[in-house]
């Protein structure tokens, strides 16, 4: 009988532990198919956990302005990387190579930033490299 509830206890146990896992899964959330690059203007970053996350101003193909958000690592993963909160001020032009969410949102996730002069950041992200 002890065996038994310990079965039972040690599989509920496990059970509550998939959505943890799935939540930082990338491939729960993006489309590794979904390769996009963003080429825009910060508004701003969040320096939250557990992931970061850019805000950036794209210009889509008929000429209008969407709003995407961009994952990335969680804030002391970006220090160790050496970013600080001021890496990225509102307005710095940026290219993201990063994969879509699944849903189609504009969301994505990336592991680097491109500056317009070519220099690259980490940032940390869990997917794989979007290049």
């Amino acid at each position: 009988m002890k065996s038994k509830l310990r079965m039972t206890l040690a599989g509920m146990l496990l059970a509550s532990a998939l959505p943890a896992v799935a939540h930082h899964s990338f491939y729960a959330e993006f489309d590794a198919n979904k390769l996009v690059r963003l080429e825009g203007t910060v508004i701003k970053m969040e320096w939250v956990n557990p992931h970061s996350w850019l805000h950036i101003a794209v210009e889509n193909e008929q000429g209008e302005t969407e709003e995407w958000k961009v994952e990335g690592g969680s804030p002391g993963v970006l220090m160790r990387l050496g970013w600080t909160r001021d890496s990225l001020p509102p307005g710095t032009k940026v290219i993201v190579n990063g994969f879509q969410a699944k849903d189609g949102s504009h969301r994505a996730n990336s592991r680097g930033i491109e500056f317009p002069d070519g220099t690259v950041m980490e940032m940390g992200g869990s997917s794989r490299r979007a290049e």
